[in-house]
């Protein structure tokens, strides 16, 4: 696939209408929300969602987030609980996915569900984001727009870096204010944390009144963002570096010589905000390592911690 010229629409009305019109035409367009930016397509049409996989390189095993405007449009396409009534209530719009049973009546694609009976929801609260569900009218698909296992992008440079060519156009809406991807919680049964992200899962344990479950990782994947090997840069990740070696170049958190500091506060929000645009900038270096400091594996630690593991895990083909 080659896509001859890519777009880049601007943060207005003229743009989301550009944007819009790319998705009702089987395009795929990237777009912001608060935690990464999503490559979108018309959920409902199997040859779009078809592109993002392509575009991607993704495993077509590995299922996708559906991105909606609002409760009602959601609760048209999934059976609704009330768990799901109480965290959305509580974190919508926002960075948490739920994951659950599709209803059979639903026109989404079930290249979108990977062959799940499940799906995956979402309503993101980033501006331009809601501008556009509300001009396309309709269920987005969008995993990270990014090539398969590769950092996620949480500026439009990212973007246009890494999927030039394979996708028609770019809704520049500026950075990502959290920088992991969303928390997802499965609702099929008993709540499980499937995927830790921007909602801690202190947050949704007290919203539930009592702890969650958590996915155990030899577990069958059951949502997005469940391989091993994911989030990775060219070069090597070595983790929980206290010293630096000769060659590396250096990922800090807190008071720590390095070549970019996540956070020299320790704050974690700052921290995530920072992580995938600090790993894009020491990656173009072209180092074969990068040394990253210890973080501390608390709140949204806990995170940022996931996705480090899975960048310094063995690599493989998905995302």
């Amino acid at each position: 696939m080659n896509v001859s010229s890519l777009q880049i629409l601007p943060d207005a009305a003229q743009g989301y209408d550009q944007a819009a019109t790319v998705l009702r035409d089987g395009g795929l367009v990237a777009f912001p929300t608060e935690t990464v930016y999503g490559l979108g397509a018309d959920a409902c049409n199997d040859h779009a969602v078809a592109r993002i996989y392509d575009a991607k390189g993704r495993p077509s095993f590995n299922p996708l987030i559906v991105h909606f405007a609002n409760l009602d449009a959601v609760k048209q396409h999934v059976k609704w609980t009330a768990e799901a009534d109480l965290l959305s209530q509580t974190f919508w719009p926002g960075p948490l996915t739920l994951v659950l049973p599709k209803k059979p009546t639903s026109p989404i694609s079930r290249l979108v569900t990977a062959g799940l009976e499940t799906l995956a929801v979402r309503m993101p609260a980033h501006p331009t984001a809601r501008s556009l569900f509300t001009a396309f009218g309709g269920p987005i698909a969008a995993p990270s727009a990014n090539r398969s296992g590769q950092i996620s992008p949480t500026l439009a440079s990212h973007v246009i870096q890494g999927m030039e060519g394979r996708i028609e156009a770019v809704l520049d809406g500026g950075p990502c204010a959290v920088g992991v991807e969303s928390t997802i919680v499965g609702l099929t049964d008993k709540p499980v944390l499937l995927r830790p992200g921007g909602i801690t899962e202190e947050q949704l344990r007290d919203c539930l009144g009592r702890p969650i479950a958590i996915r155990k990782n030899a577990e069958a994947i059951s949502a997005p963002g469940q391989l091993s090997s994911h989030y990775a840069p060219t070069a090597a990740v070595r983790l929980n570096a206290t010293e630096w070696n000769a060659g590396e170049m250096r990922l800090g958190f807190g008071d720590v010589a390095c070549d970019l500091n996540l956070s020299p506060q320790e704050d974690l929000v700052e921290a995530a905000s920072h992580l995938f645009d600090y790993l894009h900038r020491l990656d173009s270096k072209g180092h074969p390592v990068i040394a990253v400091s210890p973080i501390p594996h608390h709140g949204l630690g806990v995170a940022i911690n996931d996705r480090l593991s899975r960048a310094a895990a063995p690599r493989d083909t998905g995302s």
